[in-house]
């Protein structure tokens, strides 16, 4: 039973990679066709939003219907590479990243900088994922999540306008995000300590009931969805930002 099954997971981690593969082409559309590039970039985000959801539901679905398998945790890994490294990246290349170029003094060449930072993002997922795949720790996680850091990005085109002073605020934001994926801080599983207390059925109901409540938050007020989203975000990666700060005070 357990191989017939496989499919289950296997085919929510292919929709993530279909997804995140969308956002990539819709990314690409961007300042070659003559409609609104926002617009654009914020269904390239929402896209990527889509596939966290079929990255959140795969390892749930396959451990309730108990069809773990190393095949399908290594198609998480490619799937996540795609739509949470390289997806986002190109997503800052095309909105913001593409004009920023360096003039070299007293020559006609310039340096495609704006290339060189999108690029950091994928670089720091693929190490992410990479070291969970060799290192994993089934108590917490070593850096921020990959599909949390994309989710971060893919937020970016619904919350800010682009001007000057929000670019660099969304570089810079960018950046850090990309750095949080290598870094050595814990973050918490929630999922390891909810899965103690209660049932397979009960943790798909509750996931389920979460994901119609995002959903539910996108279509009533899709305004107030991106700020509710970064709201439940930015409280995981402080926690284990505080967590860090608290062992070091701990440690002198």
């Amino acid at each position: 039973m357990k191989l017939k099954l496989n499919w289950i997971p296997n085919a929510l981690s292919l929709g993530n990679l279909t997804f995140g593969f969308i956002a990539i082409l819709i990314s690409s559309n961007a300042n070659q066709i003559g409609k609104d590039n926002s617009k654009l970039f914020v269904l390239s985000g929402i896209f990527i939003l889509l596939a966290a959801v079929f990255d959140g539901f795969d390892g749930m679905v396959a451990r309730a219907l108990n069809a773990t398998s190393e095949l399908g945790a290594e198609l998480d890994t490619l799937a996540d590479l795609t739509t949470f490294g390289i997806a986002p990246g190109f997503l800052m290349y095309k909105m913001i990243l593409e004009n920023f170029h360096v003039y070299l003094i007293g020559t006609n060449s310039e340096i495609p900088i704006g290339m060189l930072i999108s690029a950091i993002f994928p670089i720091c997922a693929a190490y992410r994922l990479a070291r969970f795949t060799v290192l994993h720790d089934p108590s917490s996680f070593t850096g921020l999540p990959s599909p949390i850091a994309g989710v971060i990005v893919a937020l970016f085109p619904m919350v800010f306008q682009q001007n000057t002073i929000t670019d660099i605020l969304t570089i810079s934001g960018f950046v850090l995000v990309a750095l949080l994926m290598v870094s050595t801080i814990k973050y918490s599983k929630p999922q390891v300590a909810i899965r103690g207390r209660f049932s397979k059925e009960k943790l798909m109901v509750a996931g389920f009931l979460f994901f119609v409540m995002m959903v539910t938050a996108f279509f009533i007020a899709p305004f107030i969805f991106p700020y509710l989203a970064y709201g439940f975000i930015f409280f995981y990666v402080f926690s284990g930002i505080i967590s860090l700060v608290i062992q070091i005070i701990q440690e002198f």
